[in-house]
């Protein structure tokens, strides 16, 4: 009993390690971006984060599924004290992330003209400066595999912190560096050369956490040679039956991330291209492009938060559901929802009434592009939300192929939709949102249909959805009508948004309150429920 108990701890713990490590690099990852992008410039901020969206699927292909993989297999070999075999494991996983690392580096370089389309060439540098990035980061990932099998989350968890802080600092320096060294020769030099700066601090990170956990494993390694000399178990497997298994583990998870995450990529190249041919000036698509950034670079923040409790949640349904436990796995569910749409629907009913403030604040070289993306694309952090859950929630009941059909399909639907709207309509950059919602709304629908087939699955709109929608509407008309007022007398950005943010949460949470009255159990669900029990108590409100 106590050894299930200590078991359930720590799977607790690491879970929670790796959650706040999230979270943490995702804040900084937004932070860094407003300096970036006053130092950079529109134009060449768009050419950054476009050379960032083509290097992100090229890192899916190479590296994106290796710490699963390693955990995974070195995992089950260590619960039977094979560390002989899960050390051939170790080094299989290195030889796969140098070849596989290699092969997709090289093609960074040599195929950055497929990549990266005519009128936005200027961004091909930025993307050949990333090749070196994608080779470490595989190398990078079998070592958090590696750990993550021994359940130590703490290297992995510090590594990702000081990723993000090398990525952080490099980005601003290198990109200064550049843009002084470039000065004199011409517009358009300076900004391919500053974008390319930039994409040097995400190499610079990956670097810094390999250095990181080299030093971490050299720690361990006297400890884990000595098991491996003890090891009577081992059956010494072959390192071509090894490497099969890692490749058959690896090839579906690659497929299925690159199928949910390639839409981003896909809708800005046919964007980017379309809007060149329909005579669009390149500086102006860079431009806008950098606006479609903004607007990305602050609905991540929101969906992260949303999406770090549920996540821990999605174990204990796969094991009502092995069980055959269907109520048990659902009220798992409906919990995760809820923690999910407390904290999406507010976020983005927020980020929509104050859009234009936040996008300023944020990013001061906006002209107002990406306030109104914001405004029509804040729905997408409801609908993620959502997807984010029945994903896991379908891959952990054995059935991984379901959301990635869906996805694929949600794929077919996006491109058909942003390619009418390019060609037919001069909505321009507005179509990349609308495609987005599409892909979502569709993503939504389906999952849901094949969680009521398999899990007799009602949805909880009313406790999850309604109450959080209700409460919203009262801390919208706060969060605009304080910051409005208070901007007419007082000129001050911060100050405003400081004062109705702080505000309309509080509203929030009252009205919240008094409509749902969740149980103490619900709060305590809640990250810092403690403290918002308390404080309802002093307000009457439980």
């Amino acid at each position: 009993m106590s050894m299930g108990k200590k078991n359930d701890n720590t799977l607790v713990k690491n879970a929670s390690f790796l959650m706040v490590a999230a979270l943490i690099s995702k804040l900084i990852g937004m932070l860094y971006k407003s300096p970036l992008s006053t130092t950079l410039g529109k134009e060449s901020f768009g050419l950054f984060q476009f050379a960032q969206s083509a290097y992100f699927i090229l890192l899916m292909i190479a590296s994106f599924s290796i710490p699963q993989a390693v955990s995974k297999i070195m995992a089950e070999k260590i619960a039977f004290k094979r560390y002989r075999d899960a050390q051939r494991v170790f080094h299989c996983a290195l030889i796969y992330a140098a070849v596989a690392g290699g092969i997709v580096a090289l093609f960074c370089v040599f195929g950055a003209n497929l990549l990266v389309p005519d009128n936005m060439a200027d961004a091909r540098l930025a993307l050949q400066m990333l090749a070196p990035t994608i080779f470490l980061s595989g190398i990078l990932g079998v070592f958090r595999g590696y750990f993550q099998a021994y359940r130590n989350m703490m290297p992995t968890s510090l590594s990702q912190i000081i990723e993000q802080i090398f990525v952080a600092v490099f980005a601003l320096l290198m990109s200064h560096v550049m843009i002084s060294h470039f000065s004199g020769q011409g517009e358009q030099t300076v900004q391919r050369w500053a974008a390319a700066g930039a994409t040097m601090g995400t190499g610079a990170g990956v670097a810094a956490a390999l250095i990181f956990m080299f030093i971490v494993y050299g720690l361990n390694k006297k400890l884990i040679s000595r098991k491996i000399r003890r090891d009577r178990e081992s059956v010494n497997e072959s390192y071509s039956s090894v490497m099969r298994t890692i490749i058959i583990i690896v090839m579906p998870i690659i497929f299925s991330a690159f199928i949910y995450n390639v839409n981003g990529y896909v809708n800005s190249y046919m964007y980017t291209g379309i809007m060149g041919y329909k005579g669009m000036a390149d500086d102006v698509i860079q431009g806008l492009y950098a606006e479609q950034g903004f607007f990305m670079t602050l609905i991540n923040i929101p969906l992260t938060l949303a999406s770090t409790a549920p996540t821990s949640m999605i174990p204990e349904v796969s094991a009502h559901y092995a069980r055959r436990d269907l109520p048990g796995a659902n009220a798992k569910i409906h919990r995760a929802t809820w923690v999910s749409m407390l904290i999406s629907i507010p976020a983005a009913v927020g980020l929509a009434v104050l859009s234009g403030p936040i996008t300023r604040l944020v990013f001061p070289s906006t002209n107002g592009v990406g306030g109104e993306l914001l405004i029509i694309g804040a729905i997408t952090i409801i609908l993620n939300g959502n997807s984010n859950i029945s994903n896991g929630v379908l891959q952990g009941i054995g059935k991984p192929k379901i959301p990635m059909i869906h996805a694929a399909v949600a794929l077919v639907a996006d491109v058909i939709v942003i390619a009418l709207l390019l060609f037919f309509t001069d909505l321009g950059i507005y179509n990349v949102v609308i495609a987005m919602i599409v892909y979502a709304v569709v993503m939504c629908l389906l999952n849901e249909r094949s969680m009521k087939k398999y899990m007799r699955y009602k949805n909880p709109w009313k406790s999850a959805y309604l109450y959080p929608l209700l409460a919203s509407v009262p801390m919208a008309v706060v969060a605009g009508g304080v910051y409005y007022g208070m901007y007419y007398l007082v000129h001050s950005n911060v100050l405003c948004l400081g004062v109705s943010v702080i505000l309309a949460a509080f509203v929030y949470f009252v009205v919240y309150l008094l409509l749902s009255r969740p149980s103490a159990e619900e709060m305590n669900a809640l990250p810092g429920g403690r403290y918002m029990k308390k404080i309802a108590r002093v307000l009457h409100l439980s």
